[in-house]
């Protein structure tokens, strides 16, 4: 029993609810392990990934409602699994652990924060410990990531927008902005500038802040490099991505139901070099081709 679920005010949506007694809230799960997929991942930036890829969790949905979101396989429509257990995931999280993986990482976990620490437990009680990566929305309260301190070690939020009318429009989060910037600055206390790497060129520890740059949102994509230069720092690595496409629950938005152009990733580019940014992964523009993850299949991502 997860008794923080008995009355959930763990993300920003404080729905109140009590995930315990199978009432669903703003992310449409009770208390229950609701995993897509676990397998290990190869597409992350290269420390994420490190040699022989990183052991991914991915949970059934989120708490924001991206309207563009590449994951609404499992993101908006959830998945037909049956719920795992904690014994379960454990398991199958030890199997990548033993086939080489040198880290963990929760992938959409704001609205199952009671669940990662649990799994952290469970696989340190069986002798594990595994590097942990946090892979945010960012869309956190502070004191959430303030509890997670020493349990996280290397944090992957992305900071999806700067301007709330957007956030509000395309995510449903009006807010949005507000709360990530909160969350990612405690983030960057904890973390500081530097990502340590191991022997192996894994990250053992830091922060890397990710930005998708969306079509028509290049201004907004710049505003979030100035913030991150001057409240944080410009030696923070900033990952980068040109991977949006426009999936078929943006077809005939006037928007978004296009590809972002080069020059819109090149005045991204320029900007980040203008601002002083010189850590971090940038895509090739043609990314947009081959990021295209299927969770239908048991390796979305292949």
């Amino acid at each position: 029993m997860l008794r923080e679920l008995d009355n959930c005010l763990i993300c920003p949506r404080e729905c109140g609810i009590n995930r315990n007694k199978g009432q669903k809230g703003y992310c449409g799960y009770d208390s229950e392990y609701h995993i897509a997929s676990i397998f290990l991942h190869r597409g992350e930036e290269p420390p994420i990934s490190g040699a022989k890829g990183i052991c991914n969790i991915f949970f059934n949905g989120c708490n924001l409602r991206c309207v563009y979101c590449q994951n609404f396989q499992i993101s908006r429509k959830g998945s037909v699994n049956k719920p795992e257990t904690l014994q379960s995931v454990t398991g199958k999280v030890i199997e990548c652990l033993q086939s080489g993986a040198e880290a963990v990482g929760f992938v959409s976990p704001s609205h199952f924060v009671p669940h990662v620490k649990a799994i952290i437990n469970a696989v340190h009680q069986r002798g594990f410990h595994p590097i942990t990566v946090y892979n945010t929305n960012a869309y956190d309260k502070v004191e959430i990531i303030r509890d997670l301190e020493g349990l996280i070690d290397v944090y992957l939020p992305d900071f999806k927008y700067m301007d709330n009318i957007s956030a509000g429009t395309y995510s449903g989060a009006a807010d949005y902005s507000d709360f990530a910037k909160k969350a990612i600055k405690e983030m960057h206390r904890q973390k500081g500038n530097t990502v340590v790497l191991n022997e192996n060129g894994q990250a053992i520890t830091g922060i890397i802040v990710r930005h998708l740059v969306l079509p028509g949102h290049s201004k907004d994509s710049i505003r979030i490099l100035e913030w991150i230069a001057s409240e944080l720092s410009p030696s923070v690595h900033i990952s980068l991505m040109s991977q949006y496409y426009p999936t078929v629950c943006v077809s005939g938005d006037p928007v978004l139901d296009r590809h972002i152009t080069h020059e819109e990733y090149n005045e991204v580019l320029i900007a980040m070099d203008q601002l002083g940014f010189y850590r971090g992964w940038i895509q090739e523009y043609e990314s947009h081709s081959y990021y295209r993850p299927d969770f239908d299949k048991i390796r979305p991502f292949e």
